[in-house]
């Protein structure tokens, strides 16, 4: 029988870059991904689409039109591309969320 459960205990931590780790369960070219982010996170521009539900924290994220603050509970849906480039910032030690997308 498959495994319908996600155990995100027993899922080693991946850390792409200084301030950013996930977990993440991909499956037919999808993915599931229980993400922190901390203050150490260097600034950087991101283009790539993102459905989500903030967990835990305070995070900032920077558009070219303007600045959001999400807070938990808050539900986040940012499309792909250029037009909706995006940077994010803890604005709290640890930020914690959950998206699924695309792997």
């Amino acid at each position: 029988m498959m495994q319908y459960r996600v155990d995100f205990e027993s899922i080693s931590w991946e850390a792409p870059m200084d301030g950013l780790r996930f977990r993440a369960v991909r499956h037919d070219g999808r993915q599931l991904r229980m993400v922190e982010y901390t203050k150490d996170m260097e600034p950087h521009w991101c283009e790539k689409g993102h459905i989500g539900y903030l967990l835990d924290g305070e995070f900032e994220i920077r558009f070219d039109d303007g600045v959001s603050v999400f807070k938990p509970g808050d539900g986040i849906f940012i499309p792909s591309g250029r037009e909706h480039r995006h940077m994010g910032k803890a604005l709290t030690d640890v930020v914690q969320a959950v998206f699924v997308g695309d792997v």
